[in-house]
């Protein structure tokens, strides 16, 4: 059972509606995300690019760009040092492509993610010597580098670092720019590594005198990196994300246009939603089953060709990542219902025969199905890896450094982690983990957190179009929610090519009367509605005949056009039956 709970947020919404000629519901909406002020909800609705902030206010930023330009004038190869998901292929993109615009000599490495794990090591620093490098320039990593930078300047090699994760101790580069700084004056702290990458090919441009619209070409790269690696979508990074998927629309990229063409897009209206569930795991998927050098080749290619061979395969790698995925989760969820896992409060379990690259998002699923934090390894040679993800009860990563002992290696923050330990201190880590959990039963139970309670009379086509001025949606901007208590179900149907759309007329008090689609799961509804009204309650309902069906729904206001007609429509995302 789910906990509804209706945003209370207060503020005048009649005066913030007149003042931003917008609807006060959307004001409302606009409230519970955190705006405040009126610059906030001006920066909100109409920042632009002219609205993000300087680079050069970043600490260190002047330090790393004369050390880049005394190599790029000096002729010297530079080595980016990046990372094997997609804010660190892209992160290396951006900067490559950067470089050379400039005429710098330079190429990108990537650690394998199995052998070696997270961020610069010394196997690239060895490397990059060898080839003749003078400089290494990392990205989206580097920050808890120390012994890898010590290395790379025992050897007379120069180090600038570009980051953006948390800061514990600066490492022994000639730059470390990182916005989570302390001593960083920054504005604003939520870039991802590719915003960083991004922020100081401004600079590089601007110092060379590379026209501005060229360096707003690389604004799409930015944009995708910003989603895929889940960071709030508020401050600068709506804005990059809102700009670059417009751009997007319109590059002329062999890779990406590839990608996008794969995955069964339409390039003209690219969502951040397509962006997360499409482009992002794509590119992701080389660096979970295969080498991220994968990704950054398709990137860096210019032969439409090549990049269509690529793309074909790297959308193939990640089909082939989702159907691991699926058998791993299946597997796991078993794994814990014949363990008798799900009467812990914090779940832990090793999964055997399976990628460890997956073991995150295995964590995830489990935590979504049993609503509770959830632990996934894989072993091998005696040392487990794990990946951990966690419910808005418990800061997993506060919890799992009371256990720092059992670990070999290990990092994270509230929501995630992954950790390395020996195969005998799992069950160890299991049993801490949960006698020192002070979790509540009611902490398990999932909450849905409701923008408006809205009547379907308010939905109109123009309420709906006024929605749009919200997104980019994502992490910190999530799509609204809106309910209604009662709405009785005239008649549903099962429908799509796969049968997994469940379609319905729906009806208020009011007598208003709407189409409803619901894409989850059809059978917990049915399970829900033959509770509430019998079976011939649901067989009523699925025959259209009168029936005593009556629900709650949360939901979100479409358009559907088919036939050149459009109508209104909801589309369901939660749904309860609450007693008259």
């Amino acid at each position: 059972m789910e906990k509804w709970m209706v945003a209370a947020k207060k503020a005048d919404f009649n005066r913030l509606s007149e003042t931003f000629s917008i609807s006060p519901v959307l004001a409302r909406i606009m409230v519970n995300r955190g705006l405040k002020t009126d610059e906030e909800f001006e920066r909100f609705l109409y920042g632009n690019l002219d609205s993000l902030h300087r680079p050069e206010k970043m600490k260190d930023m002047d330090l790393g760009l004369a050390c880049i330009r005394r190599a790029i004038d000096g002729g010297e190869l530079i080595c980016i040092a990046s990372d094997f998901d997609v804010d660190g292929v892209f992160s290396g993109y951006i900067l490559w492509r950067g470089i050379r615009r400039v005429g710098g000599r330079a190429y990108v490495v990537a650690p394998d993610r199995i052998q070696e794990g997270y961020g610069l090591n010394t196997r690239i620093v060895r490397e990059a010597y060898g080839k003749g490098a003078g400089c290494i320039l990392t990205c989206d990593n580097g920050i808890a580098a120390a012994e890898a930078v010590e290395a790379a300047k025992s050897l007379g090699l120069n180090v600038i670092i570009t980051d953006h994760h948390e800061v514990l101790q600066l490492p022994p580069a000639d730059a470390v720019i990182d916005p989570k700084r302390e001593d960083c004056e920054y504005p604003f702290k939520g870039l991802c590594g590719a915003g960083v990458a991004w922020k100081f090919i401004e600079l590089l441009y601007e110092a060379y005198g590379v026209p501005k619209q060229e360096f707003y070409e690389l604004l799409p790269f930015a944009a995708i990196a910003t989603v895929a690696d889940v960071m709030d979508l508020v401050d600068e990074n709506r804005i990059i994300v809102k700009y670059g998927l417009h751009a997007l629309a319109k590059i002329n990229h062999p890779g990406l246009q590839a990608v996008i063409r794969h995955s069964g897009l339409n390039s003209r209206h690219i969502s951040a939603h397509d962006v997360g569930f499409k482009i992002g795991p794509c590119f992701n998927a080389a660096g979970r089953l295969d080498s991220a050098d994968m990704a950054i080749r398709l990137l860096q290619t210019e032969d439409w060709q090549e990049a269509e061979k690529m793309a074909a395969e790297l959308v193939e790698l990640n089909q082939s990542r989702k159907e691991m995925t699926l058998l791993g989760a299946e597997r796991a969820a078993a794994q814990v219902e014949r363990e008798g896992l799900h009467k812990d409060k914090i779940i832990v379990l090793c999964l055997e025969n399976c990628h460890e690259s997956l073991a995150g998002i295995i964590a995830g699923r489990l935590k979504e199905k049993f609503h509770r934090p959830a632990i996934v390894g894989t072993e091998s040679d005696g040392v487990i890896k794990a990946s951990g993800r966690s419910i808005e009860a418990y800061n997993m990563f506060e919890e799992l450094s009371a256990c720092r002992d059992l670990f070999l290696r290990f990092g994270g923050h509230a929501m995630a982690a992954g950790m390395s330990l020996k195969k005998e201190n799992l069950p160890v880590l299991r049993e801490r983990l949960n006698q020192s959990c002070t979790l509540s039963e009611e902490d398990f139970i999932p909450v849905i957190h409701i923008d408006v309670p809205m009547p379907l009379g308010y939905i109109s086509e123009g309420f709906i179009q006024e929605l749009d001025l919200l997104e980019p949606f994502g992490k910190g901007n999530r799509k609204p929610v809106f309910a209604e208590k009662h709405l009785s179900v005239l008649r549903a149907s099962i429908i799509g090519k796969n049968k997994n759309v469940l379609k319905m007329r729906v009806r208020n008090d009011s007598g208003v009367s709407m189409d409803a689609l619901y894409y989850e799961d059809i059978e917990a509804f049915d399970a829900c509605v033959e509770k509430a009204y019998g079976k011939d309650g649901k067989n009523r309902m699925y025959a259209g005949l009168s029936n005593p069906v009556d629900l709650a729904f949360t939901y979100y206001p479409s358009l559907n056009e088919y036939g050149g007609r459009r109508t209104l429509q909801i589309v369901i995302q939660n749904f309860q039956r609450i007693p008259r």
